[in-house]
């Protein structure tokens, strides 16, 4: 638990007191957010705010988190580290994303097929890892069976056969696209996804204590959980957390500063790779429930369009549809943070249901 918080506390600190030096840092260089013409006249307000904060939350993890292991003594584990290679990489193709809309004044960073190859190769990279290193019972940190709360008896990987584990593949590159694209279609408004995303890990960090806890290799029983590295996963997401915290102190509206590609396409990797590797990986439909509100309402513009030449929405995703018909920002940050606390709030009653129904 003393790394659990240390790395809370760390992360907290560096991206609150960081973020205003990344501030004056992008700021001597020019590096300022490009707004579209087509959305909400109110943003135009917003050109030139220095956006790629999302560095600042990615550095802020990293170093809490071997912080932490550094003050515990303990080294980290292959379930966490995964999780932070997974966040590390596509951060990084967020920022390059970033780098190419800034550098050149335009709304188009890399294309939409190269974003998505890239975030493919990291993905790949990932699943195909964290099948593999074994601890001493055999456990790797990801379970080739789907999950909800724990295993199910869906096993992708068919015991170990190439065609299994390429299913298996598929299935986590699936997540990771759907948690980052999630995270990245919610980051339009000061402050909206940086919060909601500070509650999606404050739940992984009591989902990963109560694994620890309750875990099938420490305190085995009929209930245990099979989650390989709990605890070091629960310092990854409580480093999350605290870096949200923080660098919500200066995104909120009105925003210094932007996460930009960079924030949010690390922060739903690192979703998706907690997801992955403390077997929720259906659990997070819910607990993400806010994203993937978000992702929708976009499917169903274009479905919509494309279908009818008729737009269900004024504006997609769905936050600027609330705009447009006369909400103000705040009011739509902060009732969307409301929405989010409740598919939190659901998703942690579900977790909580299964273990009372299945001891009782």
């Amino acid at each position: 638990m003393k790394g659990v918080l240390g790395a809370a506390a760390v992360s907290l600190l560096a991206a609150l007191l960081g973020t205003p030096m990344y501030i004056r840092f992008l700021g001597r260089r020019g590096y300022g957010q490009f707004i579209r013409d087509d959305g909400p006249t109110s943003h135009h307000t917003k050109r030139g705010t220095p956006t790629m904060g999302g560095a600042v939350i990615l550095g802020a993890v990293l170093v809490a988190y071997f912080v932490a292991h550094l003050f515990t003594l303990t080294p980290p584990s292959m379930s966490g580290l995964l999780v932070l290679f997974l966040m590390t990489g596509l951060g990084l193709i967020g920022w390059l994303d970033d780098f190419i809309k800034i550098s050149k004044q335009r709304s188009l960073g890399l294309r939409s097929g190269q974003k998505l190859a890239g975030q493919a190769l990291v993905g790949v990279i990932f699943a195909v890892l964290a099948l593999n290193f074994p601890n001493d019972q055999r456990r790797t940190p990801a379970s080739p069976f789907i999950s909800v709360v724990r295993d199910t008896h869906v096993n992708l990987a068919f015991a170990g056969t190439v065609g299994g584990v390429l299913l298996f593949v598929l299935w986590a590159n699936l997540m990771i696209a759907g948690t980052s694209n999630g995270v990245n279609l919610t980051d339009g408004l000061d402050g909206l996804a940086t919060g909601a995303s500070t509650m999606v890990f404050g739940a992984y960090v009591l989902i990963s204590i109560w694994t620890s806890n309750q875990n099938c290799q420490t305190n085995p029983g009929i209930k245990c959980y099979e989650v390989r590295d709990s605890l070091d996963l629960a310092m990854v997401a409580a480093a999350g957390m605290g870096a949200c915290f923080g660098f919500l102190w200066w995104n909120a509206s009105p925003a210094k500063i932007f996460m930009g590609d960079t924030g949010s396409l690390a922060l739903g990797g690192a979703l998706a790779g907690l997801a992955i590797t403390t077997r929720t990986e259906l659990l997070v439909i819910i607990l993400a429930g806010l994203f993937v509100l978000e992702v929708l309402s976009v499917m169903a513009q274009v479905g919509s369009f494309k279908i009818t030449g008729k737009r269900v929405l004024r504006m997609a995703p769905l936050h600027h549809h609330f705009e447009l018909i006369g909400w103000n920002e705040i009011t739509v940050v902060i009732r969307f943070w409301i929405i989010a606390g409740l598919f939190v709030a659901l998703g942690l009653g579900i977790f909580y249901a299964e273990w009372v129904v299945g001891t009782s």
